[in-house]
């Protein structure tokens, strides 16, 4: 089965300084895929190559079969690639429904745009209660329900997700992986980017583990929950230089999903 989306011997970075090398990956449709990694590994950078916000230095990103490195991010968008971006960078000043409107600017999206408004409100309801307040009055938590449902008016077959549980609390990160689990159940493939590992591992199917811009590890979620690698560095078992994160940190209690 052709992957929807491959990344192939990628090669990725910033002025002179090399941050992914080599790196290959693919996900299915239907997938939920989780890019683990400490703080600095190049998750982030990933998922900013694949949206076309940054440029590849060599190697190919494969989408629906087609090569689309040097497809500019917004005809990304219309393929039906979206990002939910780290730190969920909401436009304060706007209300929720503004905010969700500025998510559905696509020709396609704008054809879609009152069922993808129902499907949002659907999917967290207390975005529905809040559409006319400013979003930079809400809460962490409602940011982030905001900033997936911004990225899910954009009608994606490919939703990206950075970072979606940085700063929540644990019930919230709890109601925002069910949120992500309902999502896949429709059929869309999830790509997410995670620090919190024990949550991760709940709910994708598979995942890779990134290490100086590298694969280091992948496998299906119970692979990599047993590996050794994964135990050591992110599950408490030993200290490892690889887990080291003192810019940003989560909360130790996860929910089960």
């Amino acid at each position: 089965m052709t992957a929807l989306l491959e990344l192939a011997n990628l090669r990725v970075g910033y002025g002179q300084s090399v941050v992914l090398q080599d790196v290959s990956l693919e996900l299915h449709q239907g997938e939920i895929v989780c890019l683990l990694g400490a703080n600095g590994a190049g998750k982030t950078t990933t998922t900013r190559a694949v949206s076309g916000l940054l440029a590849p230095w060599s190697g190919e990103i494969r989408f629906a079969g087609e090569n689309i490195a040097s497809i500019p991010a917004h005809k990304r968008v219309e393929l039906g690639i979206c990002l939910s971006p780290e730190g969920r960078q909401v436009f304060p000043n706007f209300s929720v429904h503004e905010n969700l409107l500025l998510g559905s600017y696509s020709k396609k999206a704008r054809q879609r745009r009152a069922e993808m408004f129902d499907e949002v409100y659907g999917l967290f309801p207390r975005l529905a209660e809040r559409r006319t307040q400013k979003a930079g009055l809400m809460s962490g938590g409602e940011q982030q329900m905001l900033a997936i449902g911004r990225a899910l008016m954009g009608c994606p077959r490919l939703l990206m997700l950075d970072e979606p549980s940085l700063g929540l609390a644990p019930k919230i990160i709890l109601d925002v992986y069910e949120a992500v689990a309902t999502i896949a159940k429709r059929g869309l493939s999830i790509l997410f980017v995670e620090q919190n590992v024990q949550a991760a591992l709940l709910v994708a199917h598979r995942g890779y583990v990134l290490a100086n811009g590298q694969i280091a590890a992948a496998g299906t979620s119970a692979e990599l929950q047993n590996s050794t690698l994964v135990q050591e560095a992110f599950l408490g078992k030993k200290p490892s230089l690889l887990a080291t994160d003192g810019a940003r940190g989560h909360s130790a209690a996860v929910p089960a999903i």
